[in-house]
């Protein structure tokens, strides 16, 4: 039967009628290139559990994170609002208190859910993951831990280092295994335990972000790359294998036609040096051809791989156009499910989108450390932009006429020539509009 616009809307509402209703799962990668995986044309690295899921669903060539950096990124995954809004506007924030949340919503709904891997959100009764209505967790709460010994080492002299592996509310010890590995076995077990009732899981990959660990069996998959490179590609093997075990385990359990999988990075690629080499700027992470890293509201630090995978809806491989954003993750799983969506979000649902229609937003916004950026249609203004690249100035603010930096994306997809004196009228509109967000914003 050909897939109709009335059908495709009613399919949550049948689904749910008949008991049918869809799992839920998140796919998250911390720090991942805008182009590093095989589906996106990475020829030096394999992902081929990663490419054969995205091939076989709809793929968003203008997804965007919705900040530039870990934990705001986050935080609008799982709340569907704007990071500020969910009380995260950086990377010392804790997610609010109480806010109905992925794992609050989908548990009060019946499904069993849990959050596996990097939380990066809060860590104590309030804010840990429990708290917000994932009852399972395993886990850290920090920004990053070594992936063998679970400790967090990159706060001294201010926050001395500590060990930081936790199941659920319990401090737990697994020294010597390697955390990628021990996050995809947490998942399987958590779907062997799922079998029978309708789950939602929040799968939190700490790699490749730093510390650049990987185990030989990984490394010696990629002997003819330099070793920086060749670490991050071990590190993202590690993942692959883990999401095809993922795989593997949603279709032994019956559970993969009828599960809606979002896969995506927080961000994009970074150049910081605790992820290089002898003290040298980071080079592994590739985020061409778009303009910056990591910290910038340029393409390069918001604009990641991003895919929806749910072939019991029918969903055929495509790529819409449309630009989108992370905090849409929230309200499209809630009406995949046939849920309501609690009041106050911002993200909206793609499921429109997908059937043909318009995406759920005019414009996309951005305010990161001192940053303020604004994409409506092809144009996109950036407001006292950072490059954060491989130079000693990188992370200071863009000066002259680049402190107003305009780019037609469809023409211009690195950012490289900045039009704000062919379009004053354009950049006049656009400030005012990225302004008035942002103050309406706070």
């Amino acid at each position: 039967m050909p897939l109709t616009r009335r059908s495709f809307l009613a399919a949550p509402a049948l689904l749910q009628a008949r008991g049918d209703r869809p799992n839920v799962m998140v796919i998250l990668l911390d720090d991942l290139g805008c182009r590093d995986l095989g589906y996106l044309g990475a020829a030096d690295l394999k992902t081929p559990h990663i490419d054969a899921l995205a091939r076989g669903g709809v793929r968003f060539p203008n997804w965007y994170s919705n900040a530039p950096v870990c934990a705001p990124s986050r935080a609008a995954i799982l709340s569907g609002r704007y990071p500020v809004r969910a009380g995260v506007p950086d990377n010392g924030g804790r997610l609010t208190p109480g806010m109905p949340i992925l794992g609050s919503l989908f548990r009060q709904a019946g499904y069993r859910t849990a959050a596996i891997g990097k939380w990066h959100l809060g860590s104590d009764d309030q804010t840990c993951p429990n708290a917000h209505g994932f009852e399972n967790f395993y886990g850290f709460h920090s920004g990053c831990v070594d992936f063998y010994s679970h400790r967090y080492y990159w706060g001294d002299p201010r926050i001395p280092n500590y060990h930081d592996l936790w199941r659920n509310r319990t401090e737990i010890f697994e020294d010597g295994r390697y955390l990628t590995e021990r996050i995809a076995e947490e998942t399987v077990a958590f779907l062997d335990r799922s079998r029978k009732e309708p789950f939602c899981a929040y799968v939190a990959f700490n790699a490749p972000h730093y510390p650049m660990h990987a185990p030989e069996k990984y490394v010696s998959r990629f002997p003819h790359l330099p070793p920086e490179r060749r670490t991050y590609a071990a590190m993202l093997a590690a993942v692959d294998d883990g999401v095809g075990a993922i795989r593997r385990a949603l279709a032994a359990n019956g559970q993969l036609e009828n599960t809606v999988l979002f896969f995506l990075g927080d961000n994009g690629a970074t150049t910081e040096k605790r992820a290089g080499l002898n003290g040298e700027y980071a080079t592994a992470g590739d985020n061409g051809p778009f303009k910056a890293f990591k910290f910038s509201v340029f393409d390069g630090g918001v604009h990641v791989p991003a895919f929806l995978h749910w072939p019991a809806r029918g969903l055929k491989p495509a790529e819409p156009r449309a630009a989108v954003q992370s905090m849409d993750i929230l309200p499209t799983a809630l009406a995949a499910a046939g849920l309501a969506a609690p009041t106050g979000l911002d993200g909206g649902s793609l499921l429109p989108l997908l059937e043909g229609g318009s995406a759920p937003h005019d414009a996309l916004f951005w305010n990161q450390g001192g940053q303020l950026a604004v994409r409506r249609g092809p144009w996109k203004l950036v407001i006292n932009g950072k490059l954060h690249d491989r130079r000693p100035e990188g992370g200071q603010a863009l000066a002259g006429d680049d402190v107003l930096w305009l780019a037609n994306l469809d023409d211009d997809p690195g950012e490289s020539r900045n039009l704000r004196r062919q379009q004053p009228k354009l950049v006049d509109e656009l400030a005012t509009q990225a302004t008035a967000w942002r103050d309406k914003l706070n």
